[in-house]
């Protein structure tokens, strides 16, 4: 191998030797946490799977089974699959999101401004300018509705998302 391609080998060799601790930690018999602000257990490790629970930001779960990209865990008696993505081998900090933001829709008023779902948001965008904020979200609501859960799954293969990636 000529000296060249070794140079350009070497980020994919650091890429990969840092994805091997993140493997083992989220792998059956650990532990991992939560950080969404709501994240769903599905019934099997599919995208578009049957919702059979909920749990909150920063919890504490045990993994019971991996399989490829996705985790069954357990949270006492609820239990459910998760797509790896959405757990974190470290419990994230109280309060803020992965992006920074707060969690709480009175702490950030992007969310009232995308979000108009009561006086005080109709209010807030009525004083910002963003009196079409409610018709913008209403379209979103009915394109995301028109789509077909085939639909859903060929766009995450074909962009390669989620489980996909």
């Amino acid at each position: 191998m000529t000296p060249h391609a070794i140079s350009r080998l070497w980020p994919v060799a650091f890429l990969l030797a840092a994805g091997v601790p993140l493997a083992a930690a989220l792998s059956a018999g650990g532990t991992a946490y939560t950080k969404r602000v709501e994240t769903n257990l599905l019934a099997e490790p599919a995208p578009l799977a049957a919702v059979k629970g909920k749990v909150a930001f920063g919890r504490k779960l045990k993994v019971e089974e991996a399989k490829g990209a996705w985790l069954r865990v357990s949270d006492g008696p609820a239990a459910g699959w998760v797509f790896a993505g959405n757990l974190s081998e470290t419990k994230p900090a109280e309060g803020k999101g992965l992006d920074g933001l707060g969690l709480a829709a009175s702490s950030t008023s992007a969310t009232a401004a995308a979000r108009p779902l009561t006086p005080a948001a109709d209010d807030y965008a009525a004083r910002h300018n963003l009196t079409n904020a409610r018709d913008d979200l209403n379209w979103l609501l009915a394109r995301c509705h028109a789509l077909s859960p085939a639909e859903v799954e060929s766009f995450l293969k074909e962009q390669r998302k989620g489980e996909y990636q």
